[in-house]
């Protein structure tokens, strides 16, 4: 997505808030910081008076027992229950309400999201778009993001956009997501699941409206056919060394649904849940050595010639 005076690249900042949701977020949490400042504050300034007076009976201001004793209610007690009760009634009613599962049909659009050991899973209900890593949405629009997870407990989190959501083997959560300007949104898995559960990262790309409808038709279009004589015989090595067990490529005979779909790879910007740039030489490392660019991911090392991995690198290019 090319910058522009428009266009939020964001980063994973709670303090930027770039939703209704997450600002209510933000706005409780720099309340209660504020407020354990002054806290904080006040049983500093208590004990240096305490320790500068610690030879003397009296209390400061000319006070007696009882004043301690009203001393110690109010500032013990009476205070602590009503600024609690102050922040709890904050949060019910602006935090917790705004951040909730949507309504039905108070959204838009419907996303899927699936959770794997490391990757995410994206599917558009309606339609055959299916993608991975990369959730687009268009701007200002109230999205229903409903989670699940193929294997383990994952936790995804847009830090700008809204709370976390476990995704919960047997279960779907909701939440909504809502980006008040063009940008893209990373993300992160918040629940340990693994050995590479700190590069299970996901971007979410806010769009105009009708650039995301261009995307949408795009991604739920078959591959087109392998045009090149390199990008050829890569779906040949493709099929024949058993990537097409593992990987989805609408439009081909390869169907499994082990790892990532892959029908529009070359569209996406990153690669292997998000942690490495979508170029040539990426792709190649990947390819040749995955366990030396993510450590204990699914994907096995199959032992390509260098041939081999060309070819296939100019077949993949191809799925736009």
């Amino acid at each position: 997505m090319p910058r522009s005076s428009a266009v939020v690249v964001a980063g994973q900042n709670v303090l930027q808030p770039h939703s209704p949701a997450e600002h209510s977020i933000t706005v409780l949490g720099w309340v209660m910081f504020v407020g354990a400042m002054i806290g904080l504050l006040l049983v500093a300034v208590l004990l240096v008076l305490g320790w500068a007076r610690r030879r003397t009976a009296s209390l400061p201001f000319g006070g007696d027992e009882r004043a301690a004793t009203r001393l110690v209610i109010g500032l013990g007690i009476a205070m602590p229950i009503l600024i609690l009760t102050a922040l709890f009634l904050w949060s019910d009613i602006f935090v917790i309400r705004s951040t909730a599962a949507p309504s039905k049909g108070s959204t838009a659009v419907t996303v899927q999201v699936i959770g794997h050991q490391w990757f995410w899973e994206i599917r558009y209900p309606g339609g055959d778009a299916v993608t991975a890593n990369e959730l687009h949405i268009p701007v200002r629009t109230r999205v229903n993001v409903v989670g699940t997870t193929a294997d383990v407990i994952h936790s995804l989190w847009v830090p700008e956009l809204n709370r976390k959501m476990d995704l919960i083997p047997g279960r779907t959560n909701r939440m909504l997501l809502y980006a008040d300007r063009a940008g893209t949104y990373p993300g992160q898995c918040a629940e340990f699941c693994g050995l590479q559960h700190a590069h299970m990262e996901l971007l979410v790309i806010a769009q105009p409206r009708a650039r995301f409808e261009q995307w949408l038709r795009g991604e739920s279009a078959p591959a087109r056919q392998a045009g090149g004589a390199a990008a050829q015989l890569g779906q040949a090595v493709f099929a024949s060394e058993g990537c097409d067990d593992c990987h989805q490529i609408r439009g081909t005979p390869a169907k499994g649904q082990v790892g990532p779909d892959l029908t529009h790879l070359a569209s996406r910007m990153t690669l292997a849940g998000a942690t490495i740039p979508n170029d040539r030489t990426s792709l190649t490392d990947w390819l040749r050595d995955p366990q030396k660019v993510k450590p204990g991911n699914k994907m096995p090392e199959l032992g390509l010639t260098s041939e081999d991995i060309a070819d296939l690198v100019a077949y993949l290019e191809e799925l736009r």
